[in-house]
This record gives C-alpha cells, sequence and structure tokens, in this order.
C-alpha cells in the first residue's frame, strides 16, 4: 500500500497539487475506498493495473499526471446498487473535493472530473488523448487471456449478486452490446492492435453465454445497479 500512495502523491504534485497533508488524507481516502470489502473486481488490484497501463503509454497523453489522478479517483465511488451513472457521477464529484483540497489548479480539477465521467460509457473524442489512455487502460482487462476474462467476469457478477440472475443477464448483456457497438474498443495504435481482437472474442464469447436458451426470456428491465466493464 506504500507503494501505490506514493504513486498517488507523486502524480498529484506532478499535476499542480501544493497541500501536502491534504493530499495525503485524500491518498489515504481513496485507498480506503478501493479496499472496501464488498468489492470483488473493482479492487485495488484494477486500480493498479490501471495505473501500469497509464504509465506504459504516459507519452500518448499531453497530460498524464492528470489521467493518473483519474485513474485512482474514476471507481472511488462504486455501490453495485446505484443506478445508472451514479458511481461515476459521484466519483468525479469526489474527486473534485479531494483535489480542490489538495491545491490542484482549478482547470486541472475540471479535467480529472471530466476523464472521470468518461468512464460511464468509454466513449472517447477522436483527438482526446487524456481520455484515450484512460479509457483503453480501465478496458484492458477486455483483452485478458479467456481464463483471466472469465475471473473479471465472475468477480463482477459476485459484486452484483443482489440481483437476480434474469435481470443481472439483462444489463450486463446491454453493457457488452454497447461496447462492442463502439466505434473502435481501444484508441491508441499500439493498444488497438494487440487488443482489440481478443477483447472483442472475450466479449462476443460471454454474450453468447448471457443469451444462451436458459436466458431466453431476460426482462427489459437491468435491475438496480448498472454491472460495469471496467
Amino acid at each position: 500500500m506504500a507503494d501505490l500512495l506514493n504513486r498517488w502523491r507523486a502524480a498529484a504534485r506532478g499535476a499542480g497539487a501544493t497541500d501536502a497533508a491534504e493530499l495525503d488524507r485524500a491518498g489515504a481516502d481513496l485507498l480506503a475506498r478501493w479496499r472496501e470489502p464488498h468489492r470483488r473486481y473493482h479492487t485495488v488490484d484494477h486500480l493498479t493495473a490501471v495505473l501500469d497501463v497509464v504509465d506504459a503509454y504516459a507519452p500518448a497523453a499531453g497530460r498524464p499526471d492528470l489521467v493518473r489522478l483519474a485513474a485512482w479517483c474514476h471507481d472511488a465511488v462504486y455501490d453495485p446498487r446505484a443506478a445508472g451513472d451514479a458511481n461515476e457521477r459521484d466519483s468525479a464529484t469526489l474527486a473534485g473535493t479531494l483535489l480542490t483540497r489538495s491545491g490542484l489548479a482549478a482547470d486541472a480539477v475540471a479535467e480529472v472530473r471530466r476523464l472521470v465521467l468518461l468512464t460511464a460509457g468509454h466513449a472517447a473524442d477522436p483527438g482526446d488523448a487524456e481520455g484515450a489512455l484512460l479509457c483503453d487502460a480501465d478496458l484492458a482487462v477486455l483483452a485478458a487471456p479467456p481464463e483471466a476474462y472469465d475471473r473479471y467476469a465472475a468477480a463482477v457478477r459476485q459484486e452484483y449478486a443482489h440481483v437476480p440472475d434474469p435481470a443481472f443477464r439483462a444489463g450486463r448483456a446491454r453493457v457488452l452490446t454497447g461496447l462492442l457497438a463502439l466505434p473502435a474498443l481501444y484508441r491508441l495504435p499500439p493498444l488497438a492492435r494487440r487488443w482489440a481482437e481478443p477483447a472483442r472474442a472475450n466479449l462476443t464469447r460471454e454474450l453468447a453465454a448471457l443469451r444462451a436458451p436458459a436466458a431466453r426470456t431476460l426482462p427489459a428491465a437491468p435491475g438496480p445497479g448498472r454491472p460495469p466493464a471496467g
């Protein structure tokens, strides 16, 4: 955990945060959120994986430290019972509060908030280098080997254990269909070349399982919450 907190401090200072004490408090708050007991996929492991991709492809973004801060904040609020994009909106609000207290400039805070909100649909506009880097990093798991992808999907299902199976299948199928309909799953050329094909194969395979004969009478409503993609 100490290494992660050091990464938080380095990113925040690199982005221009000035209040060291508030910065430490913010990092501890975020880390506690990422370690909440109800999480099964959206854990410190996911945060670390996203940060690792951001670090590896940081030159693709003009302000990579802001992308790192958005990575820290993007699932900071994670309530599987929340409706729609409430988690992303609440995470963006939290990011604004913590980063403003830490002395980050208003324009930088606004950019982090914008990036966090992008993770609701992962639809970064062409030319949005920071948005592309964050969305690609958040969706990296989709391109994992099939066994690892299946563990990810199972962990998401555990987070939504309160949702009846038919409703979960319907909601999750809509999320996967939306991802497959994106103009591009990955925007950074090196990641698109490596990850697009295995990601589409994994998504198509899970979608077929969700639509298997036992699930053909799925209701239209997804139930509480929206099973996430990343």
